[in-house]
C-alpha cells in the first residue's frame, strides 16, 4: 500500500516537523512494515511553472515533426518563451508544465536555453515520464487548470513523500488511508479525523428514475449488498488533477472518471467498489452461485469457467462479475456511459480468496476482501463515491437499494492482567483499556474485561489477539528479554551430528552448500529422462503451488541443484561444485484423516493414521560438478571434474560416516550409459554417481560432462556404526607390494579389488588401483589393472614369507573369482 504523506496529513494531525522517514519509524514501531519512503519528482531541482500555449508553428523542413511553441509562463518568469517540442498531443490554448532554464530534471538533465532546429529553445515542456511522476502516459502533460506563472510543483505534488507499506494478511485495514491514519493517530497521540464521519449531503432520490433493484441468494457469502444508481452523468467529464495525482502516487493508473472515483474511495476508506453500466443491466443484481461449467468473461478479456463454489454478481442475463475479484466485460463502464449502478458490498474473505486463487486472478479488490473489509462500511463508501460523481459529472441520483443479513459484533472476554502476564512486564489495567479503546474497541469490566471488537478489525477474535494489540502499542522494544536456559545433557542428536559431519567434509573438499526449493515440475523431470514409473517421479502434488510450473514435491535433489548451477553459469561462473542436504518425498499422500482434537494428545491409532497420510521423506545429499577441479597454470594443465570425482564424493561421505560402500556400473536414466555408477551398502543401492546424460545436458543448457552424485543419506546413516573405534596405530613398518592383473575388459574394477582384498587376508592394510592399461602388451578384450597393496601386522614386523603368502593369496583369489592372470 502506497500512502502519500500529504493525504495522511488531511486525516491526522501529524506534527509539521515530521518527515516521511519519521512517520515510517512510528509505523514500524506500531507493527507495520514500511519498505521504502519515496519523494515524488525527487530529482527535480529548480523552477517548474504552469504555462499556457499561445501559438504552435509546425516546422516541416526536418525529418521528424517539430513544433515551435510560444508559451506564456507569467511576467515573473519572463512572459512568453519560445520552446521547441516534438510532442503532438497539445494545441494552442492548452495549459502545460514548463521547466525553465537552470532547472534539473530527474536523471541529472539540466535545462538550458540553446539553439536547435533554427530557433532558441528557452525551456522545456514536460511529460510525466520526464518528471518521474508516472510511466503510464506518452506525450506532454496537459493540465485542466492553472494560471501561467503558478508553481507547478505544488499542483503536481512534486516533493510529496510516499510511504510504501507491506501489509500483512491480518491487517487488511491498513490497505487504506483511513486505516494507516488511525495507526498514526495512536502513534502520535493526536486526534483522528475519520473520513466516514464527514457529512455527505446526497440529494433526494429522483421519483421518476427508480434505482437498480438488488438482492442476495447467499447471505453467508455476501451478508451486505448495496446498489446506488445515478443517471444522466456527463460522459466527457474527466477526473480532476488532484485525484489523478493521488491515484498515480498510490501506484494506480487513472482510467476514467467513474473508475477513478471507485479506486479513489477504495484507497481512502478501504472499501472496494464496482461501477456497472446501468443500460447493460437486465433485472435485479444479486450475489449468487451459477451451475458449474458456466463460462464468464472478465474485464481482462479472459473467459473463465466457473465452479459451484464461485460467488458471482449476476442479473437476469447471467454473471456480470466475479464477486470481490473483478467485474464482467458485458457490463463494463465505457466512454459513452451516462448511467451508473454502483455496487458496494461485504463478501466473505474465504469465498473471495478461493475464487482469486482458483482463477489465478488477483486484484486490488480481492487483496482487501481476502484480508477482511469493514463489515458496515459499504453504504458510507458508496455515498462518498456518489457524492464525488455528482459533483464532478453531474447527473440525477436515483437512490439506494440494499439487502443485509444479521450481524453480531465480536465480543471477547479477557482477564485484565492477561497482557502483563504474557508480556512478562507490568501493564496496568487502565493502560490496557486505553490502548484497546484507541484501536476502536469498546471496553468494560474490572478484573475481566468485555471487549467489543471494531467492525474494521475482523482479525480480533480471541484474547491472544487483544494481547498482541496491547503489546505492539506499548512497544515491542519495551519487552524485557530473557534468554532461555538449555537443559543439561542435551545437544545435537546423532543424526544431526552426522549431517553436520557430511556437510563439513564436502565443504572442506571445496563444494558450496545451497538450499533450493523442494518443488519440481514435469519439464525438469522430462529433461532428466525419468520414466513415469520411477519412484522419484511418483510424488505428491500440491493443491496450491507457488508456481503452476512446479506443482510437485521433489523426489530427488538433482533438479534443484541443476537449476542453481544454471543460474550461476548464467552469471559468468564457469567452474562450480555445489551440494545440498535435504529431504525428498517418495509416494503419494495416504488416506485423509479426520481433524484431531487439540484437547488431548492423539491416540496411537490417530498418530499412525497421521503418519500414514504423509509420503516417505528420506534425507538425501547430492553434488553437482561442472568445469575444472583445478585451473591450468605453470604447474600444469587443468584437472577436470569427471564422473570419477563424483564417485569420490560418495566415498568421502561414506568414509566420514564409517560406512563401507561398493561401486558398480549402473544404468540410471539420468546418467550417461557408459559413465554411470550405482553405489551400494551391502546389497542395497543407496545412490548413483556419474556423468549426466548428453540429452539431459542439451535439454537443460548445461556444459558437456556435467557430473552428479546423489546418496540416500538416511540409509547411509542407518548403516553407520553408533561408535566408531579409533584406528589402530602399529609401531611396525608397512610392507609394500604391487601386482598387475590381466582380466577381461568387462570385469568391473570393484569386483577385482574385492577379490584381491579377500585373498590377501587380515594382514592387508589397504589396496588401491593406480593404473589401468590396455594396449599392445595385453591381449584383445583384456586390460591390465595394477594395484598397490600395503601389508602390516599389529604385533610384529612381517617376514618375507608372510608377505609372499598374502600376495599369492590375493592373486589366487582374483584368478578364482575373476579369471585374472598375473601380468
Amino acid at each position: 500500500m502506497r500512502a502519500p504523506l500529504s493525504w495522511l496529513r488531511e486525516l491526522v494531525a501529524i506534527p509539521a516537523d515530521q518527515s516521511g522517514r519519521d512517520v515510517a519509524e512510528r509505523l514500524v514501531r506500531a507493527g507495520l512494515e514500511v519498505e521504502t519512503v519515496e519523494t515524488i519528482g525527487g530529482g527535480v531541482i529548480g523552477d517548474l511553472v504552469v504555462g499556457k500555449v499561445l501559438e504552435v508553428e509546425e516546422l516541416t523542413e526536418f525529418k521528424k515533426p517539430i513544433r515551435w511553441c510560444q508559451v506564456d509562463v507569467g511576467p515573473a518568469h519572463g512572459g512568453v518563451h519560445g520552446i521547441i517540442c516534438g510532442a503532438r498531443n497539445f494545441v494552442a490554448g492548452d495549459i502545460v508544465v514548463v521547466a525553465l532554464p537552470g532547472t534539473t530534471l530527474p536523471g541529472g538533465f539540466t535545462i538550458t536555453a540553446r539553439e536547435t532546429y533554427g530557433h532558441v529553445s528557452d525551456g522545456m515542456i514536460c511529460s510525466e515520464r520526464e518528471l518521474a511522476l508516472s510511466d503510464a502516459h506518452e506525450g506532454i502533460m496537459v493540465l485542466s487548470e492553472g494560471t501561467p506563472g503558478d508553481d507547478a510543483k505544488a499542483l503536481l505534488g512534486v516533493g510529496d513523500e510516499v510511504l510504501d507499506i507491506s501489509v500483512t494478511p491480518d491487517r487488511g485495514y491498513a490497505l487504506s488511508m483511513r486505516g494507516i491514519a488511525r495507526e498514526l493517530a495512536i502513534a502520535y497521540g493526536v486526534d483522528f479525523n475519520d473520513p466516514i464521519d464527514r457529512d455527505i449531503a446526497l440529494p433526494a432520490p429522483s421519483p421518476t428514475h427508480p434505482p437498480v433493484e438488488c438482492g442476495s441468494e447467499d447471505l453467508e457469502a455476501c451478508a451486505l449488498f448495496t446498489m446506488r444508481t445515478v443517471v444522466g452523468i456527463d460522459p466527457n467529464a474527466t477526473s480532476p488533477r488532484w485525484m489523478q495525482q493521488r491515484l498515480s502516487a498510490c501506484g494506480m493508473r487513472p482510467v476514467s472518471l467513474a473508475v477513478d472515483i471507485t479506486n479513489y474511495v477504495m484507497l481512502e476508506l478501504g472499501q472496494p467498489l464496482h461501477a456497472f453500466d446501468r443500460a447493460k443491466i437486465r433485472g435485479a443484481i444479486r450475489p449468487a452461485h451459477v451451475p458449474a461449467g458456466t463460462v464468464f468473461e472478465t474485464l481482462d478479456h479472459v473467459k473463465r469457467t466457473l465452479v459451484d463454489d464461485d460467488l458471482v454478481i449476476r442479473d437476469d442475463s447471467g454473471p456480470i462479475g466475479l464477486a470481490g475479484v473483478m467485474g464482467g466485460l458485458t457490463s463494463e463502464v465505457e466512454d459513452g456511459t451516462t448511467d451508473i449502478a454502483l455496487e458496494a458490498a461485504w463478501f466473505s474473505a474465504d469465498y473471495v480468496a478461493r475464487a482469486s486463487r482458483r482463477h489465478k486472478l488477483s486484484s486490488e479488490a480481492s487483496r482487501r476482501y481476502e484480508r477482511g473489509v469493514d463489515r458496515v462500511l459499504a453504504p458510507y463508501a458508496s455515498a462518498r463515491a456518489i457524492e464525488l460523481l455528482l459533483d464532478l459529472a453531474g447527473g440525477t441520483y436515483c437512490g439506494m437499494t440494499a439487502v443485509e443479513g444479521p450481524f453480531e459484533p465480536t465480543v471477547i472476554m479477557m482477564n485484565a492482567d492477561e497482557p502483563a502476564r504474557i508480556a512478562g512486564m507490568p501493564i496496568e489495567r487502565d493502560v490496557v483499556m486505553t490502548l484497546l479503546t484507541s484501536v476502536g474497541c469498546e471496553v468494560s469490566g474490572i478484573d475481566v474485561l468485555t471487549v467489543t471488537a471494531p467492525t474494521w478489525r475482523p482479525d480480533l477474535t480471541d484474547p491472544a489477539d487483544l494481547v498482541e494489540e496491547v503489546v505492539r502499542l506499548v512497544g515491542y522494544d519495551a519487552l524485557p528479554s530473557t534468554l532461555p536456559i538449555a537443559a543439561l545433557g542435551h545437544g545435537l542428536t546423532p543424526t544431526q551430528r552426522m549431517k553436520r559431519r557430511v556437510g563439513t567434509a564436502l565443504a572442506a573438499r571445496g563444494a558450496v552448500e545451497v538450499l533450493t526449493y523442494p518443488f519440481v515440475g514435469e519439464a525438469e523431470l522430462d529433461a532428466l529422462r525419468l520414466p513415469a514409473e520411477d519412484v522419484r517421479r511418483l510424488t505428491a502434488k500440491l493443491a496450491n503451488p507457488i508456481s503452476d510450473e512446479q506443482p510437485y514435491l521433489r523426489g530427488t535433489l538433482v533438479p534443484g541443484l541443476l537449476a542453481a548451477a544454471q543460474r550461476n553459469l548464467g552469471r559468468g561462473t564457469t567452474h562450480l561444485r555445489v551440494f545440498e542436504i535435504g529431504s525428498v518425498f517418495h509416494g503419494a499422500l495416504g488416506d485423509p484423516v479426520g481433524r484431531v482434537s487439540v484437547d488431548d494428545r492423539p491416540t496411537s491409532a490417530q498418530w499412525d493414521a497421521i503418519n500414514a497420510l504423509l509420503p516417505q521423506q528420506p534425507t538425501h545429499v547430492a553434488v553437482v560438478l561442472i568445469g575444472d577441479h583445478s585451473p591450468a597454470g605453470w604447474w600444469g594443465p587443468a584437472v577436470p571434474q569427471t564422473w570419477a570425482a563424483a564417485i569420490e564424493h560418495a566415498r568421502l561421505i561414506a568414509d566420514c560416516l564409517g560406512v563401507t560402500i561398493r561401486v558398480e556400473q549402473g544404468d540410471d536414466p539420468m546418467l550417461h550409459p557408459g559413465r554411470a555408477a550405482r553405489i551400494l551398502v551391502g546389497d542395497v543401492q543407496v545412490g548413483i554417481a556419474g556423468e549426466l546424460h548428453p540429452r539431459s545436458v542439451e535439454a537443460l543448457g548445461l556444459p558437456g560432462r556435467t557430473c552428479i552424485m546423489e546418496l540416500d543419506l538416511s540409509a547411509v546413516m542407518a548403516a553407520a556404526p553408533a561408535v566408531r573405534p579409533a584406528p589402530a596405530v602399529s609401531a611396525h613398518p608397512v610392507a609394500k607390494e604391487d601386482i598387475a592383473l590381466v582380466v577381461d575388459a568387462n570385469v568391473p574394477v570393484s569386483t577385482v579389488q574385492a577379490a584381491v582384498a579377500a585373498g590377501a587376508g587380515e594382514l592387508l592394510e589397504s589396496v588401491r588401483l593406480f593404473d589401468v592399461y590396455s594396449g599392445a602388451q595385453v591381449p584383445d578384450g583384456k586390460r591390465s589393472l595394477a594395484f598397490a597393496l600395503r601389508f602390516r601386522a599389529a604385533d610384529r614386523t612381517l617376514s618375507a614369507t608372510d608377505i609372499a603368502a598374502a600376495r599369492e593369496g590375493a592373486i589366487a583369489e582374483a584368478a578364482s573369482r575373476c579369471g585374472a592372470t598375473l601380468r
